[in-house]
């Protein structure tokens, strides 16, 4: 009932405000490098400032927006994760501190913030309201994980971990965390070896980038059997992070020439150079996150407003 109730308002939402519209969202980038995440204009890909600085914002790894609509960037060289105004980039706090390498983040089906240690060997979750720390969601080395990257809920609500020095994609339990399966195993489909970053498309399929094999990978979302390399055009060199754009379209950091490739969401047909090479100053550019419509921030306030209503 509680579920129905969430959708009814969503639905609702979506059809009053036009969710799932091609929007001006903005495309956010973390320039690791240069300790910014940088700001380009999500139509044409022009430079259109820093975004978020300071705070002691010191090597930017995982970019994540917030039920609260504030952006939430983790510091890998402070060990913390640091929150920004979601609309202007002012720094907010030091959200949570204290995490052994933290690389990348998500907030989870349940709402709360899941965080990679990227030295600890596991998936830390903490609560979204509060920052206090939840549990070791996915246990050290579960599994054989060793160095989580990206990651990301399937559309399962389990969780899907880049083992970073395992060379594979592990699946976890949604729920519980516990190890279900190494679901891409290493070399599959030609796999070399260091994913990078996981996401799954608009067809349910799962996309992953081979950083040392130059392009982005699908493989079935449900049995992890490959498919094809899905993109590869455009000079492609040590791709990172990836992301699907409100335009549908796929978005891939380029580290080897510091700029961000954009290609066809349902050919993988290269498209073009969305960022160009060194654009801002855009140095070692990893993650990638659209900021969201106001539409969205609604729909994300009522969403927590039904939760708990529920839960009282």
């Amino acid at each position: 009932m509680r579920k129905k109730l969430f959708c009814v308002a969503a639905v609702s939402l979506l059809a009053v405000f036009g969710v799932g519209k091609v929007s001006s969202a903005d495309l956010l980038v973390s320039s690791e490098d240069t300790d910014q995440v940088l700001r380009y204009d999500g139509v044409t890909g022009a430079f259109l400032g820093v975004f978020a600085s300071g705070g002691g914002l010191d090597e930017p790894r995982g970019l994540a927006f917030g039920p609260d609509g504030h952006l939430y960037v983790n510091s890998n060289y402070t060990d913390s994760i640091l929150r920004y105004d979601g609309k202007t980039g002012a720094f907010i706090d030091i959200f949570i501190s204290g995490i052994p390498s933290p690389d990348g983040l998500v907030f989870g089906p349940d709402r709360n913030l899941y965080v990679g240690s990227y030295s600890g060997n596991s998936i830390l979750r903490y609560n979204s309201n509060t920052g206090a720390f939840i549990d070791e969601f996915v246990k050290p080395g579960s599994g054989g994980l060793s160095i989580p990257r990206g990651f990301s809920f399937g559309p399962d609500e389990n969780l899907y971990v880049c083992g970073g020095n395992s060379w594979n994609v592990l699946q976890y339990d949604g729920s519980s965390g516990d190890f279900i399966s190494e679901f891409i195993p290493p070399g599959s489909g030609g796999l070399v070896y260091e994913p990078l970053d996981v996401e799954f498309g608009q067809d349910g399929q799962l996309y992953l980038t081979d950083r040392y094999g130059n392009n982005i990978r699908r493989y079935d979302g449900t049995t992890g059997l490959p498919i094809d390399v899905f993109a590869s055009g455009g000079n492609l060199d040590t791709p990172f992070g990836l992301c699907f754009g409100p335009d549908r379209n796929l978005y891939v950091s380029d580290v080897g020439n510091g700029s961000i490739k954009r290609y066809n969401g349902l050919t993988g047909e290269f498209i073009d150079e969305f960022v160009s090479s060194g654009s801002g100053g855009l140095l070692q550019p990893n993650y990638l996150v659209f900021t969201p419509e106001p539409a969205t921030l609604l729909l994300l306030g009522l969403g927590a407003a039904i939760i708990r209503k529920f839960r009282n």
